[in-house]
């Protein structure tokens, strides 16, 4: 077990959990053995789900009732003591019994929570919400997606080094190329803060990464830019624009394409080339 890497996993976050938390921990260990889960929740309930799915010497189950819904404010989950699944798992990666932690769950929860119990990075004030955005050539790490609604250039700059560290991290063979998410690529264009921080990241040249400038929404999927960096409000606009479009096409298709066989048959094909292709979220 001392090789393995510890995961700690909130399995009473998210919908349909604990399920849909225990089919994710027995897809990846019949994809790989090198993982040791521990596992906070009701004990019966994920016993009935793991049956024999995992191997006995990959996992334990850490028993808890008491979990955070995601009707409840940030405030309410942190008040409900630290005998929640979430509390739990992360106060393992702050005791050292895990290495990362996951949950599903309520995300203003599990950023306020994390922060009671873990240390931020040293010079960083504010954590960030980030994610893997496809693009046309492979994938790009975008930040803050919600987590930080109004932003200082300081905290930009930040989300810029935490990007660029989390790419770097993903994709070792690859530099990372930030651009910052604005309303144009003049210069001249943006709040003050966007433009500060462009002053800053043009500034401060370093080996670690390259910095683009200024990037428009329609050019995300480009793949020019691999680190977007946006405060959480505009983050998380563009993030669910890009949602509603891309299940807004995949049911026109799906109408459009399923009146006839032909048009099945055609829906099929042209349905799997978009996923292999990775054009939706």
């Amino acid at each position: 077990m001392a090789d393995l890497i510890k995961i700690a996993v909130d399995a009473m976050g998210g919908d349909n959990s604990p399920k849909k938390i225990i089919d994710g921990i027995i897809h990846n260990h019949k994809n790989d053995k090198g993982n040791f889960f521990k596992i906070f929740g009701d004990k019966n309930k994920i016993i009935s789900l793991i049956k024999d799915e995992i191997d006995s010497q990959n996992y334990e189950i850490i028993h808890t009732e008491n979990f955070v819904m995601s009707t409840d404010s940030p405030l309410e989950a942190a008040k409900k003591g630290k005998d929640t699944s979430m509390w739990l798992a992360i106060e393992s990666v702050k005791k050292k019994e895990a290495d990362i932690v996951i949950s599903a769950g309520n995300t203003g929860a599990l950023l306020v929570i994390a922060k009671l119990n873990l240390k931020m990075i040293q010079d960083i004030d504010k954590p960030a919400l980030s994610a893997l955005w496809p693009n046309k050539n492979g994938m790009s790490v975008v930040l803050d997606l919600g987590a930080n609604i109004e932003c200082s250039s300081k905290n930009l700059f930040d989300f810029s080094i935490m990007g660029a560290s989390l790419y770097t991290s993903l994709y070792p063979d690859k530099k990372p190329n930030i651009g910052l998410l604005n309303i144009g690529s003049e210069e001249l264009k943006g709040n003050e803060t966007i433009k500060e921080t462009f002053k800053i990241l043009s500034n401060k040249k370093s080996e670690n990464y390259d910095f683009a400038g200024y990037i428009e929404g329609n050019q995300i999927m480009d793949g020019k830019i691999n680190v977007i960096i946006s405060d959480g409000f505009t983050g998380n606009i563009a993030l669910k624009t890009a949602e509603g479009t891309s299940n807004f096409i995949i049911n026109e298709l799906k109408r459009a394409l399923s009146s006839t066989i032909i048009g099945k048959i055609s829906s099929l094909l042209n349905f799997n080339n978009l996923i292999r292709k990775k054009f939706f979220l």
